[in-house]
């Protein structure tokens, strides 16, 4: 797909009504859904779905584990910013944002007009348990006590998160229901103007 023209990441923030939008980001915790909840709501808006943490492991020829061990966290989070900057600049995609990366400021308010921003929200003790039943190394939870480690790092990162457009909760719920709900509020948003 080309890139959109316009824009780019460092325009003038702007609230956008979603009946604009280009592009879903989709931020929040890990273990909130992003990727899956992504993928299918790709599907349901008939636009590509892109994995922001996948984007910078092919990029880097190594995995978001891998990075970590071998070059830190900071130097990850370069790669995370540089992978999102042409990320953002697709247009009628879904994007699933790695769960760090809208946790700088002004990262969501500089975001280029056009993205609604979807904040999927989860319970630290949720994410652990969706995290240990998955297959994916997650470097911030590889601790002693992952429960507690999350609790800290989700009361860190709300208040970034809280910036999103849109929230919606994911707990007990499945991808599917909650990508279906968002389809529905993107079309009847579409609609009703």
């Amino acid at each position: 797909m080309p890139p959109a023209r316009g824009p780019g990441p460092r325009a003038p923030a702007v609230r956008l009504t979603p009946s604009r939008t280009s592009r879903v980001l989709l931020v929040g915790f890990m273990g909130s859904g992003k990727s899956a909840v992504g993928r299918r709501l790709a599907r349901v808006l008939e636009w590509r779905f892109v994995d922001m943490d996948a984007e910078v492991e092919a990029e880097a020829g190594r995995s978001v584990a891998e990075i970590f061990r071998e070059e830190g966290e900071a130097r990850f989070r370069e790669l995370e910013v540089v992978a999102a900057r042409r990320l953002l600049e697709l247009d009628r995609v879904v994007i699933a944002s790695g769960g760090g990366w809208p946790c700088a400021p002004g990262r969501l308010e500089e975001v280029p007009r056009g993205t609604l921003t979807i904040w999927l929200r989860v319970s630290p003790a949720e994410a652990v348990k969706r995290i240990r039943s998955g297959r994916t190394p997650r470097p911030l939870l590889e601790v002693d006590d992952p429960l507690r480690r999350a609790r800290e790092l989700l009361g860190e990162r709300e208040r970034f998160y809280r910036k999103a457009h849109w929230k919606v909760q994911t707990d007990g719920r499945s991808p599917g229901a909650v990508a279906g709900e968002l389809g529905a509020r993107i079309d009847a948003d579409r609609t009703s103007r």
